[in-house]
């Protein structure tokens, strides 16, 4: 990475995924499961739901909608994650093509 120094305090550019610049592992999966608990957000924001309708809606319970609101995640796998937007009524595209590089990685793309 590259640092540079801003007011006497040394700054180093991120790399896209603060969970790979902060060495934790399964990184990448982290990254694709914030991504899909912040678009749940926004999709309870203008649905206008509650936890309790929201975890109706998406077949799970309230407790767990409400560790997901406070950010954790961990009980929760992306698969199911990603069958909580389709029951809010989001469309999911998975796309796969060669990487550029030698190992490949994992994106989100929200509208």
């Amino acid at each position: 990475m590259k640092t540079r120094l801003i007011d006497g305090i040394e700054v180093q550019r991120g790399s896209g995924n603060v969970y790979a610049d902060l060495g934790l592992l399964d990184a990448e999966k982290l990254k694709i499961k914030t991504g899909l608990v912040i678009e749940i957000r926004k999709a309870m924001r203008s649905l206008e739901l509650t936890q309790q309708e929201a975890a109706k809606r998406m077949g799970i319970t309230q407790p767990k909608v409400s560790d997901m609101m406070r950010g954790d995640f961990t009980n929760l796998s992306e698969r199911k994650l990603m069958d909580c937007l389709t029951r809010l009524g989001y469309d999911i595209e998975i796309s796969v093509r060669p990487a550029k590089a030698e190992i490949g990685h994992l994106m989100l793309a929200a509208a």
